[in-house]
């Protein structure tokens, strides 16, 4: 399933998502978090130790929640799953980019020896305010 427009219009905006994933247990873990888009897919960057990445590695069902900066009740939800996961530079890189567009700034908190990677996230029900 593509993303929705709206999708696309609040990810790449300064906007802050809430990825919700599953833990051992199955009880949601939801945390806040930099948003982004490729138009395909949504991207989560984040540190390979994290809580969220390895519930990612066992079950790759997420649900990310984003909401407007500007306006709560302009918001998109994507049920989906993490269709790859990818690190090294393009990671290392895509980071900075957040860092711009969040902080305008590059990224400067320290980058573990395992560095960063991005969560590709795909779609497979969309929900915003006019599709409800």
């Amino acid at each position: 399933m593509s993303l929705d427009e709206d999708v696309i219009r609040l990810a790449k905006d300064k906007n802050l998502a809430t990825v919700v994933t599953l833990m051992p247990d199955g009880r949601p873990q939801a945390l806040p978090t930099w948003i982004d888009t490729d138009g395909e897919y949504l991207l989560v960057n984040t540190a390979p130790q994290r809580q969220r990445v390895k519930n990612v590695e066992r079950d790759r069902r997420v649900t990310v929640l984003i909401q407007s900066a500007d306006d709560a009740w302009d918001w998109a939800e994507v049920r989906g799953h993490v269709a790859e996961i990818v690190g090294g530079q393009v990671a290392r890189d895509h980071i900075d980019r957040l860092s711009q567009k969040y902080l305008g700034e590059d990224y400067s908190d320290p980058i573990g020896p395992d560095g960063r990677i991005i969560l590709r996230i795909a779609a497979d029900k969309t929900n915003t305010p006019s599709s409800g």
